[in-house]
């Protein structure tokens, strides 16, 4: 067995520096949109889409509207995966789904329940960090980083109030 090691991939700096390019390359390409929904997946991607919440408003004058979309991705038919806004709301809107990291892509992929209740204008998916180990048909559109692992590798993102902001390789 190998031994186990702790790589530190992105700090605070970078990930705030990640952040802001995300909305920039997400504003150029949705100009003149009036609404942008962003739908973090559970506690960590909703922190991240906050994130991206407080640098897209400095850059644009959209409305931007933060929820959350329930999952659990060890087994995500377990229970219903829900969203905590209206389905009605994301109705002809632009809508981003928001992770920290996409791995196989599963996650992601049934996150989307609950969108295809209805018809969005746009579903666009957002990445801290995208692995390279795709088994289900998800696209990442806003990439922070990128990064081919083992599939035993772990990312883990740090992220949230009071506390040191860190991606790291396990």
């Amino acid at each position: 067995e190998c031994p186990s090691y702790d790589m530190l991939l992105l700090n605070t700096n970078q990930i705030q520096q990640k952040i802001q390019r995300l909305a920039i390359e997400i504003l150029e390409e949705n100009y003149g949109e009036r609404e942008i929904i962003l739908a973090g997946i559970n506690t960590t991607g909703t922190r991240f889409a906050g994130r991206l919440k407080v640098a897209l408003e400095a850059l644009c004058k959209s409305k931007i509207t933060l929820t959350t979309i329930h999952i659990n991705p060890a087994n995500p038919l377990s229970e219903d995966i829900t969203i905590d806004l209206p389905l009605k709301k994301l109705q002809n809107k632009l809508v981003l789904v928001i992770d920290d990291v996409a791995n196989t892509g599963r996650t992601l992929y049934y996150a989307m329940k609950p969108i295809m209740e209805v018809l969005p204008k746009k579903v666009e998916v957002v990445v801290l960090v995208d692995r390279k180990h795709k088994s289900f048909p998800v696209k990442t559109d806003y990439v922070g980083m990128s990064l081919a692992t083992t599939v035993q590798e772990n990312i883990s993102v740090k992220m949230g109030e009071g506390m040191e902001e860190a991606v790291h390789l396990e």
